[in-house]
């Protein structure tokens, strides 16, 4: 990851335990279709989340692969039809994206997420992803949410 002098901190990304009080808050969970939920500006500010970014919803259960992830964030993002599928590709577009507005991108039932791929590609995407926070003119908040066993 990307680590330059005067750069954004490097607090751009949350991992939240589960706890047993934790209720899902995400569509594409429990056997529903849609794999993200957009929110409006602010609704996780209480958290500590950029309050005035765009919160982009992520359920990890649709995001078991590299396709799954490629599909729900193509999806949620609304990524441009020339989005390649692919790490780069997938830094390219969240830069593109991240010159026009700051972004959050929350994951519920993130130990789902790439659980169906070989070792390494979760560490992959979240290198993705802190090097796009590094790099974006605005910030990329991540945050990693798992739900308790039930």
């Amino acid at each position: 990851m990307a680590d330059h002098a005067g750069e954004r901190p490097s607090e751009w990304l949350t991992v939240v335990p589960a706890t047993a009080s934790d209720e899902p808050a995400v569509a594409g969970t429990g056997g529903d279709s849609a794999a993200a939920t957009h929110a409006g500006p602010g609704e996780l500010g209480a958290s500590g989340v950029e309050a005035r970014a765009p919160v982009v919803r992520l359920a990890g259960a649709v995001a078991r692969t590299r396709d799954g992830l490629f599909a729900a964030l193509t999806d949620a993002l609304t990524l441009p039809a020339h989005f390649g599928r692919n790490w780069d590709a997938l830094a390219d577009v969240l830069r593109d994206r991240l010159t026009a507005t700051p972004l959050t991108l929350h994951v519920e039932d993130a130990g789902q997420l790439l659980a169906d791929e070989p070792a390494g590609q979760h560490a992959r995407f979240l290198a993705v992803l802190g090097d796009v926070a590094a790099e974006a003119p605005h910030p990329l908040r991540v945050v990693l949410r798992e739900r308790p066993p039930r």
